[in-house]
């Protein structure tokens, strides 16, 4: 592939009195969000231009031909312990009060995940208060004194077999490696619960939009500072529309022409299903770490809380080509990145921000943090002079 021009002198485009101050590539989380703040707080000519028909990102939702509504790119569950976060959203949208619970099909029966007091219970048939599971899991973890790799911290919490039955498969599935072979990163955000507090998160605000995501970008991006291009690849267009600078939230080894090569990503195929029932089963998603191909299922009326005769479930099929969903945490992978990164930061007039373009996995809220800090900065930065190229 030709690689891009380099855009460090800003030769390629000029400051525009006509047209936009900001070119947004994505309409995504970071993008939307930029998009809103700079037109609506700063006042600026905003153009977001995506190359999916729709708006959102992964986060988009429709309904399906049944009137259900589902998230084609597989389940979007916002949680933060961020005020601020949780707030700007909600000048957007209305919440659902909604807690993700999570079943794992282990052993001829679905337990909760993650592992806590009654996991280890029916797994076992045993009867153990909260003081015992604790004395379980020190009888059968396995002391490391260095933890580097998904599987040691595992096996240092609760050992060998419930390793075996709960993140082994489901790791090798996800990622197309062993833990082993894995930054311990993957499997350290999942706790041990020695409780029996079966949410999946914990976090202070848990909620889902009330009338979903699709309607809260539409009202984040209604204003007549912000013009949203679908169908369209930013490369077609950039030397057409006249523009200041570029938020880019695309992946960042694509804008540099791979010229490093390309980044590793786990992707996903998602097959949806609707059934003529009313409940498919008994909580939003059931992993499965040992049986099929698949990763987990998950029925979309639990989070959404609509009524419908009807129900609608997706399955997820981890694959190594197509849409980049998941950076595979390894270190030679960071130090890739951190080749492109550092040609990121050399580029005056475009900033990088997502997920794609700093090749990190986070969640939703993790994006909209990103994107408001990112925001100061550019505003900060424009306070100086509004028509110098703003620094990433």
């Amino acid at each position: 592939m030709t690689e891009r021009p380099d855009l460090t002198d800003g030769s390629d485009t000029q400051p525009a009195e006509t047209g936009f101050d900001y070119l947004i590539v994505g309409a995504g989380f970071a993008g939307a969000v930029l998009a809103e703040r700079l037109a609506r707080d700063a006042g600026k000519r905003v153009l977001i231009v995506d190359k999916r028909p729709h708006i959102g990102g992964n986060a988009y939702d429709r309904y399906d031909d049944a009137g259900i509504l589902i998230h084609p790119y597989g389940p979007h569950i916002f949680h933060t312990n961020s005020r601020d976060v949780f707030e700007y959203l909600s000048r957007f949208t209305a919440w659902r009060p909604y807690q993700h619970r999570v079943l794992a099909s282990v052993d001829g029966q679905q337990v909760p995940l993650p592992i806590n007091l009654d996991t280890v219970n029916r797994l076992y048939g045993l009867n153990l208060t909260s003081f015992e599971v604790q004395s379980f899991f020190e009888s059968v973890a396995e002391p490391l004194e260095q933890i580097r790799t998904s599987e040691d911290v595992v096996v240092s919490r609760v050992g060998r077999e419930l390793y075996n039955k709960f993140f082994r498969g489901y790791t090798r599935k996800q990622w197309g490696l062993d833990p082993s072979e894995l930054d311990a990163s993957v499997t350290a955000r999942i706790p041990t619960r020695t409780n029996r507090d079966d949410r999946y998160f914990t976090d202070t605000f848990q909620a889902m939009p009330l009338h979903g995501y699709t309607r809260l970008f539409e009202r984040m991006l209604d204003h007549p500072l912000i013009k949203v291009m679908l169908n369209t690849d930013y490369r077609e267009i950039e030397a057409l529309v006249p523009w200041h600078h570029m938020i880019y939230t695309g992946p960042v080894d694509a804008f540099f022409g791979y010229r490093y090569g390309h980044l590793p990503y786990r992707s996903l195929e998602f097959i949806h299903e609707t059934h003529p029932v009313e409940q498919f089963q008994a909580v939003g998603t059931v992993n499965y770490p040992n049986d099929y191909a698949y990763t987990r299922v998950s029925e979309f009326k639990h989070l959404t809380g609509q009524n419908h005769p009807h129900t609608s479930v997706v399955y997820e099929i981890p694959q190594a080509d197509g849409d980049p969903y998941y950076p595979v945490p390894r270190p030679e992978n960071a130090e890739l990145y951190r080749r492109y990164e550092r040609d990121a930061d050399a580029v005056a007039n475009v900033t990088f921000v997502g997920r794609l373009a700093t090749y990190r996995y986070y969640n939703m809220d993790q994006v909209v943090a990103q994107a408001l800090a990112t925001y100061r900065r550019l505003t900060e930065s424009a306070q100086t002079d509004p028509r110098e190229p703003v620094p990433s």
